[in-house]
């Protein structure tokens, strides 16, 4: 009979249910009459059951520009910290970058889920739910976007180097690998068609002084009546030919690379002008260093055209060439081009004059430059647009034809908003973070609540040589100083989503 009775009064205490499993965690009845069932808590601390145990700041709502709920940047005041922070205007002015720079995460204007709290009843039951927490942090970021790419020569500053004329090598004087000056000679080619040039423009210097000599007898003599005028007309016009003869023989020399300054060889003797016409075009070095005996009239000397580097030699003194036939490449090495291929997305994110930085691989070192080049068309196979940097190479550490991972900077930021990946949430219309109540240390039994804040993402961040603790930027939702739970924060997120059941995430509390 006694027990009837008490499962009497118990059934008629309690609507004839059964116990939930949270009412076990109570001690006692007593314990079991102050439990909030919804929220997991003894319902005389419950602050979503008593919000004036915490009474709730004010709701400023949704914020069009950062596209957070409560927005810190706007309204410092929400930030919980014990002191009111100063935002700084550089952090709304890197939020604004960030938010033009690339599409971004979006949050859903109308969710309520920011209004609530999520609590634990005690110390020990944060601790029994693996719960830990990480200060919001700031730390510098860079956003880019990532492709492999490949060194080649600059090819404005790479030369394949042939004969002007059809002869034979006389004399090679570099070889692969050495550093040459601009104007310096690698070569020397006995070309007939030289001797010829040469004889050409003797011959017609020794016309036109002749023809000029006419002239100027002519002058005088057309001048006191002694010869007709027409003769006088006759000898001036042989004379503009045998000028025009004279400026054609010393083109068709500086066509060949043989400058000649044919006032430096009026009056000169036979021999002299011979002697002078037969190392034209060669150094004085090169000079003191041949034979008069043996030195020909038809050398031709493949000088290097800029300062560089012998990157290629094909050919050996006795050979035959033609102006087909590459002799020499040289490079400028002190700059190379660096190809990347990025989609057609990426594309439409990059400008010229980005910065671009590329580590060969097997190399642990980074090398930056500028984007100078963007292709306008996509390849029709694999859809990718071709870009291309410039990048210093002063030490010579870049080598042609080399692969390696590049990186073109769409943003850089040193001071950025950073918290750990793990306590960033999807909740089914915006990306939240559980940030830990201001008073939560206040006094023994302050309410162990965390605020749930939206938040707008931006870049991610590994810091260098760190394996885990992968970080993200946070536009806007969240100031420096702020701690939120982090490792075991999943948590949290399942309750706030059993409260949500049937609901949607945007159900007003």
């Amino acid at each position: 009979m006694g027990l009837l009775a008490g499962l009497g009064a118990y059934g008629h205490h309690s609507g004839w249910k059964l116990p939930k499993f949270s009412a076990f965690a109570s001690n006692g009845v007593a314990a079991r009459d102050d439990w909030c069932e919804e929220h997991a808590v003894p319902e005389s601390q419950c602050v979503e059951c008593n919000p004036d145990l915490l009474p709730r700041g004010k709701d400023y709502g949704w914020c069009k520009e950062h596209g957070v709920q409560n927005c810190p940047l706007e309204h410092p005041d929400v930030a919980q910290v014990k002191k009111r922070p100063e935002t700084a205007e550089e952090d709304s002015q890197r939020a604004a970058q960030a938010l033009a720079s690339a599409p971004r995460p979006e949050n859903n204007a109308v969710c309520k889920n920011y209004r609530r709290r999520i609590q634990f009843a005690s110390l020990e039951a944060v601790k029994k739910a693996g719960v830990d927490v990480a200060l919001v942090d700031r730390q510098p970021i860079v956003e880019s976007i990532s492709a492999n790419g490949q060194i080649t020569y600059d090819q404005t500053r790479f030369a394949s180097l042939s004969s002007r004329l059809p002869g034979t090598v006389w004399h090679v004087e570099k070889n692969v690998g050495d550093q040459v000056r601009a104007g310096e000679v690698l070569a020397l080619v006995d070309a007939a068609e030289v001797g010829r040039a040469k004889t050409g423009l003797i011959q017609a210097l020794a016309q036109e002084e002749l023809q000029r000599k006419v002239v100027s007898r002519l002058d005088t003599l057309s001048s006191q009546g002694i010869v007709p005028g027409r003769q006088w007309q006759t000898a001036q016009t042989e004379y503009v030919q045998a000028r025009a003869r004279l400026l054609s023989a010393q083109q068709a020399l500086g066509n060949l690379g043989l400058s000649v300054n044919v006032e430096q060889l009026r009056g000169l003797p036979e021999e002299k002008l011979a002697e002078r016409l037969r190392l034209l075009g060669l150094p004085g070095q090169h000079i003191q260093q041949l034979s008069p005996d043996e030195t020909t009239a038809n050398l031709l000397p493949v000088k290097a055209p800029m300062d560089g580097i012998i990157v290629a030699r094909q050919v050996v003194a006795g050979e035959v060439v033609d102006s087909s036939r590459v002799l020499f490449q040289l490079a400028d090495t002190s700059r190379m081009w660096l190809t990347l291929n990025v989609s057609v997305e990426d594309a439409g994110r990059i400008v010229l004059g980005q910065p671009v930085r590329f580590r060969p691989d097997g190399s642990r070192d980074e090398v930056s430059g500028t984007l100078v080049w963007i292709s306008t068309t996509a390849d029709q196979q694999t859809r990718m647009v071709t870009v291309r940097a410039e990048l210093p190479n002063p030490k010579g550490q870049l080598r042609n034809e080399t692969f390696g991972a590049g990186r073109i900077v769409l943003r850089e930021e040193q001071e950025a908003i950073v918290v750990p990946n793990e306590a960033i949430h999807w909740e089914g219309c915006c990306h939240v973070v559980f940030v830990r109540d201001k008073g939560y240390f206040d006094k023994p039994d302050s309410p162990k609540a965390f605020h749930i804040r939206t938040v707008r993402l931006g870049a991610g961040h590994r810091p260098e040589g760190l394996v885990g603790g992968t970080f993200t930027e946070v536009v806007a939702g969240v100031l420096p100083g702020e701690v939120l739970a982090a490792k075991g924060s999943d948590v949290l997120r399942a309750e706030l989503l059993k409260n949500n059941l049937g609901e949607g995430c945007c159900a007003v509390k």
